[in-house]
């Protein structure tokens, strides 16, 4: 039985009264939500319909899948604040680092296909790398930010950055921060290059292409890395929170991480190659530049512990066993300690970032988009939203807390 069936006509619908925010140009004064939610999963859709009240959400989704399909699949609000464009079944949105999931799973994938030796050299597959002293440094480095490479000496441009090539040779001439292994540090843009290319190198497909043809394709998946001109159309605009604290300033760690040394703005939404730029979400940015719905999201990280429609998981109770290893936590090479836990190329279960248990895996985006999987419970889990808010955003969280407490009472 479908307690929660909106915008269908059928069992209960649901709207809730919405006041545009200061600076929202649109004139409707009710929302409507769409999407179904499974009767023990109620309290996920309210939880949903609540955060546009409680945090002044402006479009968003969920999707929660249980067993290989779909129990929670919902959206509402605006996609398009200039036009009040509504969000859709279809909409998707950018992921940010979210991105960084969607990699690892192809490289998990790749090392269990007996394709890739997550702990020998690199330089295996890629033998420029072993310049500047990175002759040691293992895929399982990278993948736990450990690999001494959160961020280039090089300042790229935005066109260098889309050809690929130049970001490579970047990579190939830079030398360890650290020892590789002895710290850990967020390695951003980087991570995703680097493992991109040891993607590209082993399938001859750039991680992009190759995300489609092994996981993507199959499943008609709303989710790209390097969005398509044709679906352009299905994104919603991002839009920043009122209040957002102030950035570092451009020359911090961080900030050369997540610009790619200002190449790249952050948040930057409505600047030139912004987050809202076409331009910038076509490139295969695979460190922060997927484009995706919830629905397709969620089945990516179903497929990975569940399999989804009928079909195999993607990466074996071995293969995610070592996946969820913590292998890097704690402070930082730079000093910080926000209390990440760290696997082989995904967020663990913590304080921090909370989840379902000991297998979880995800990855969580700027501005508050976050996805992830548990093979113990079965979940593909994906909330994605256009408002971004800073440090402290709890909607997920909360989103997360209603999932758990529904998997107890079932």
């Amino acid at each position: 039985m479908c307690l929660l069936c909106l915008g269908n006509g059928s069992a209960l619908a649901a709207r809730l009264s919405w006041a545009p925010r200061k600076g929202d140009p649109i004139e409707e004064d009710i929302m409507d939500f769409g999407g179904a939610a499974d009767e023990g999963f109620s309290a996920v859709a309210d939880v949903f319909a609540r955060n546009f009240t409680d945090f002044g959400e402006l479009g968003a989704a969920v999707t929660v899948y249980a067993g290989g399909r779909p129990v929670v699949d919902l959206w509402g609000g605006v996609a398009d604040p200039r036009t009040g464009r509504p969000w859709e079944r279809d909409t998707v949105v950018p992921v940010f680092s979210c991105t960084k999931g969607i990699v690892s799973i192809c490289v998990h994938l790749l090392a269990q296909q007996g394709r890739l030796d997550l702990d020998a050299p690199v330089a295996a597959h890629w033998p420029e790398f072993a310049r500047g002293g990175k002759d040691a440094i293992t895929p399982r480095m990278v993948l736990t930010h450990r690999a001494g490479l959160p961020v280039l000496d090089r300042t790229l441009t935005f066109a260098e950055i889309t050809e690929w090539t130049p970001v490579i040779r970047a990579v190939e001439e830079q030398e360890p921060l650290w020892t590789p292994g002895e710290a850990y540090e967020y390695h951003a843009h980087v991570f995703g290059f680097l493992l991109g290319e040891l993607v590209r190198r082993i399938t001859g497909l750039t991680p992009g292409a190759y995300f489609r043809t092994a996981v993507a394709d199959e499943l008609k998946l709303a989710t790209w890395i390097g969005l398509p001109p044709e679906e352009v159309g299905r994104v919603a605009r991002l839009a920043e929170a009122e209040g957002r604290p102030p950035m570092p300033g451009p020359e911090t760690l961080i900030m050369r991480m997540v610009t790619m040394n200002g190449a790249i703005p952050f948040p930057g939404l409505e600047e030139p190659h912004g987050w809202n730029d076409p331009a910038l979400l076509a490139a295969e940015i695979p460190g922060a530049g997927a484009v995706s719905s919830a629905r397709g999201l969620a089945a990516v990280y179903a497929a990975a512990a569940t399999g989804v429609a009928g079909r195999p998981r993607l990466l074996s109770a071995e293969t995610l066993t070592g996946a969820v290893r913590e292998r890097s936590a704690g402070v930082t090479w730079s000093g910080m300690d926000a209390g990440q836990r760290w696997g082989s190329g995904f967020l663990l279960d913590s304080a921090f970032r909370p989840m379902l248990g000991p297998r979880s895996f995800g990855n969580d985006g700027a501005g508050g988009q976050f996805a992830f999987g548990d093979d113990e419970h079965g979940v593909g889990f994906a909330y994605l939203a256009n408002r971004m808010i800073g440090h402290g955003d709890a909607r997920a969280t909360r989103l997360v807390e209603a999932l758990r407490d529904a998997l107890r009472r079932h």
